[in-house]
């Protein structure tokens, strides 16, 4: 057992010097995904400006920004850029037999490294988004209560474990399907939509936002964002922490036994 935990100690160790490499790259997009902060802040002030009332749906101009800055930080726990392009370029050119015959388990790996990738993001990161958030503190009421931003915590923990074996998921479908390009496209364009990234689902109708409850999506965006500006009640979201628990154990079933079932399929040639 300890000698286990060494082994992954020295693995995200390896990945943590690894990413702190392109600590450049981390800062220039880091930058870039405020950027459409501002699309949205004019965006959203000429819709507002266009109605009759100054809110949609009891969210005012200031609510919709603070949104959208809540937004950024969970699609930065929850977006895993390049593990399912990744894993499907390994089993297309058969780079993933070496963690067949090694003693370590891939999504073991994969977790660890994508671990060390956002911690190292976060570390780079956080100045910048201490200055965003300085400059936009107006659109905020104040810190939420104690047991909200544990809420808020735990929820961004969730975001990640869905993003992370979901699109683990994805990348295991390689073995049956080798280009997963188009897959992702629709996925991508679906996660836009459905998590409450392109707008707030509290502007849904009611049917709509049913449907949309069902799906593990909003767990990925909208959910922390409402936790954090309190626009759930207390029940509300402890309901919605244990879906997301379930929606995370979910694909973290599938993308083992999308990888198990692969591996029986798969057949190695070459050096």
């Amino acid at each position: 057992m300890i000698a286990k935990l060494n082994l992954w100690w020295m693995i995200f160790r390896i990945s943590l010097a690894e990413r702190l490499v392109y600590r450049g790259d981390f800062m220039l997009s880091t930058f870039v995904r405020f950027l459409p902060i501002i699309t949205q802040i004019l965006l959203w002030t000429a819709v507002i400006g266009a109605g009759d009332s100054d809110n949609i749906k009891g969210m005012k101009i200031g609510d919709i920004i603070a949104y959208y800055l809540l937004v950024t930080v969970a699609r930065a726990f929850s977006s895993m850029p390049g593990l399912t392009h990744g894993i499907a370029g390994e089993i297309r050119d058969g780079e993933i037999k070496k963690y067949l015959i090694q003693p370590i388990d891939l999504i073991g790996f994969l977790l660890v490294k994508r671990i060390a990738h956002k911690l190292v993001y976060y570390m780079i990161a956080f100045v910048p988004f201490a200055i965003v958030f300085f400059l936009l503190r107006e659109y905020f009421s104040g810190w939420p209560p104690v047991h909200t931003l544990m809420a808020f915590g735990a929820s961004l923990l969730l975001a990640f474990c869905i993003g992370f074996f979901l699109e683990a998921t994805f990348g295991f479908i390689a073995f049956w399907w080798l280009e997963v390009t188009s897959l992702m496209f629709i996925y991508m364009l679906m996660n836009f939509f459905f998590s409450g990234h392109m707008f707030p689902l509290d502007f849904l109708p009611d049917w709509l936002r049913n449907i949309f409850d069902c799906l593990p999506f909003q767990y990925m965006a909208y959910f922390p964002c409402a936790v954090f500006l309190g626009r759930m009640t207390e029940a509300q979201v402890i309901h919605g922490l244990w879906i997301g628990l379930g929606w995370a154990v979910f694909f973290c079933l599938t993308a083992n036994l999308s990888f198990k079932w692969g591996v029986r399929r798969y057949s190695g040639f070459g050096g």
